[in-house]
């Protein structure tokens, strides 16, 4: 089954890739790898803002986290890249804007962590880190980059 198919049988839809907001650039493939720049979350075509442990609840993070993952997906496709070429999702870092008490960042990546195996099957299966920041740009509630394995074209 190709990765089309399987999003449209998990009924998702990649959102239009963002365009960067600073001095960067989303993709950068070197070596048979795809580094992801950090990816914001939209849902609903808003960003989420505000922290975990504060204004945003654990499932508004996770659903913000997992459309940060269909973001990097969107991204990796519009540099060109097609699904089907990724031999392995190597590693995700989230960056999750939280209080000092909230001690949850793990659950809110498994909304990336998630889908990419929903995605990939056992090829999504990866590395990660999830970490507390005490803001991220533009306020956003969560931010996820990647490290992703391609096969030659």
């Amino acid at each position: 089954m190709t990765i089309a198919a399987r999003l449209q049988e998990l009924g998702i839809e990649l959102p239009k890739a963002a365009a960067p907001v600073a001095s960067y650039v989303p993709v950068v493939v070197h070596g048979g790898m795809a580094y992801i720049s950090g990816q914001l979350p939209f849902v609903g075509g808003q960003l989420v803002t505000g922290r975990l442990g504060e204004d945003v609840s654990l499932e508004q993070g996770t659903e913000a986290a997992r459309a940060c993952g269909l973001m990097i997906l969107a991204q990796l496709e519009h540099a060109g890249i097609e699904l089907d070429r990724v031999e392995r999702i190597v590693k995700l870092g989230a960056f999750v804007s939280s209080t000092g008490d909230f001690a949850d960042q793990p659950k809110i990546a498994n909304g990336a962590s998630e889908l990419m195996f929903e995605v990939f099957g056992e090829i999504g299966k990866h590395a990660r880190s999830a970490v507390g920041v005490p803001v991220l740009p533009l306020n956003a509630a969560v931010e996820v980059d990647a490290i992703i394995a391609i096969a030659p074209a």
